[in-house]
């Protein structure tokens, strides 16, 4: 991990949420800010939420209020508030926030992450038509999205 200087912001402070396909990621705490982790606030409407990918980090994620209906390679689950789902780096996963929607809490042991959600802010993401547009930007970025 890379040494960096103290940081602090108010809920005032945070940033503006960014739209990576129906759903939406605010980056609490960027790789440059903390020197090698990132953390998340990732809420969505239900049905929403990334289909089957991998990439090379690991990334867990606390629910702090809904349901989200995930996956880890061959194992699936409805997690509610207070869970805690750990996907190691490599891990085929997906998830869809369930009946009414939902909100959770993510760190992820990469700073590519939010590099990427940026750009699927952008316009190219989950929702997008263009699925090798989605691939290929995803790629770009070290996450495979699967079929």
């Amino acid at each position: 991990m890379t040494a960096v200087a103290p940081f602090m912001h108010s809920a005032g402070e945070a940033a503006k949420p960014l739209n990576v396909g129906g759903f939406k990621i605010t980056v609490l705490a960027s790789a440059e800010k903390t020197g090698g982790y990132e953390l998340f606030r990732i809420a969505g409407p239900e049905g929403t939420g990334p289909g089957p990918h991998h990439h090379p980090w690991d990334e867990s994620f606390y629910v702090l209020s809904g349901s989200v209906h995930c996956g880890v390679n061959d194992a699936e689950t409805l997690a509610t508030t207070g869970a805690v789902i750990h996907v190691p780096g490599g891990a085929t996963h997906w998830f869809k926030f369930a009946d009414g929607g939902g909100e959770f809490f993510s760190i992820t042991s990469n700073g590519n992450a939010s590099k990427m959600f940026t750009a699927f802010d952008q316009g190219v993401n989950w929702e997008n038509p263009d699925r090798e547009a989605l691939i290929a930007l995803a790629a770009s970025y070290g996450q495979v999205v699967l079929p």
